[in-house]
């Protein structure tokens, strides 16, 4: 298989909004479909490498209709740890940091099935560092959201906020919130900033990058399919975890076998 190469991505976009949408495919569609199929096993309880993933928020046996979301999965199936250790991902991700090293230190698999008039699978404005908070305030953390399935309009895509990065750590955090309207008229926004959204649109394959502390969220899948995709937490050396300790979402950090480096210049 000839390796995709990454690419020219730019540092000074990344760091003047807090993303980077890569709207051309970093993964190859061989790799992107296997990933797809263990997205199936995983959701029929099939795991191949005999250990589970981390407890989730989607069990198998769980609606349909449900949001779909799977903690560590690459721990579970072997086509995901090779969609995640693709080589231009980190390749990538050390462009847009200036990293020497890059580590994945947790994954969520996400599944977004079609709305349904029994609720909407939206995800609320959140920053993922309001969850993070086992880290230092100043470690350089981002999240690789990798499409499994291309994400149009219709199918619910990311929404991010720019330069929200700057805003520092909202009151207002909620990933399971369902009422949009209500976050944003609850969000306080600093003195001289207004609110710029775009939208993640990718191609299976595609690719966005986005800071610790972007506000984003995304709405209901208006499409007849489920919206697949990948959020791939990464590190770089210049992160540690709080009073060094290894618990909660860092519990795996030296475990490569689970957190791979993904990158080491």
């Amino acid at each position: 298989m000839t390796q995709l190469k990454i690419p020219d991505l730019s540092i000074d976009q990344y760091e003047a909004d807090g993303f980077l949408i890569c709207q051309d495919p970093i993964v190859p569609t061989e790799i992107v479909q296997n990933a797809s199929q263990g997205m199936d096993a995983l959701r029929s309880g099939q795991y191949e490498t005999g250990i589970a993933p981390e407890p989730s928020y989607w069990e198998p046996g769980d609606d349909a209709d449900k949001l779909c979301k799977i903690e560590m999965p690459q721990i579970a199936n072997y086509a995901i740890m090779d969609l995640i250790t693709y080589p231009s991902i980190g390749e990538a991700v050390a462009q847009i940091t200036r990293a020497e090293m890059v580590q994945v230190w947790w994954v969520q698999l996400l599944g977004k099935p079609p709305a349904t008039n029994r609720g909407q699978t939206n995800i609320g404005w959140h920053q993922d560092q309001y969850y993070w908070r086992i880290w230092e305030a100043e470690s350089q953390l981002l999240t690789v959201w990798v499409s499994i399935s291309n994400v149009t309009e219709q199918d619910g895509p990311m929404r991010l906020v720019k330069r929200s990065h700057r805003w520092g750590l909202l009151e207002q955090n909620d990933f399971y919130g369902q009422d949009h309207d209500h976050q944003m008229a609850e969000t306080k926004l600093p003195e001289n900033e207004i609110w710029e959204e775009e939208m993640a649109l990718l191609p299976a394959g595609g690719a966005s990058f986005h800071h610790c502390l972007a506000y984003h969220a995304s709405g209901p899948n208006r499409s007849s399919t489920m919206r697949r995709s990948l959020a791939i937490h990464v590190r770089t050396e210049k992160s540690r975890p709080v009073n060094d300790q290894r618990t909660g979402l860092s519990r795996f950090i030296d475990n490569h076998d689970y957190c791979p480096v993904i990158y080491q210049s």
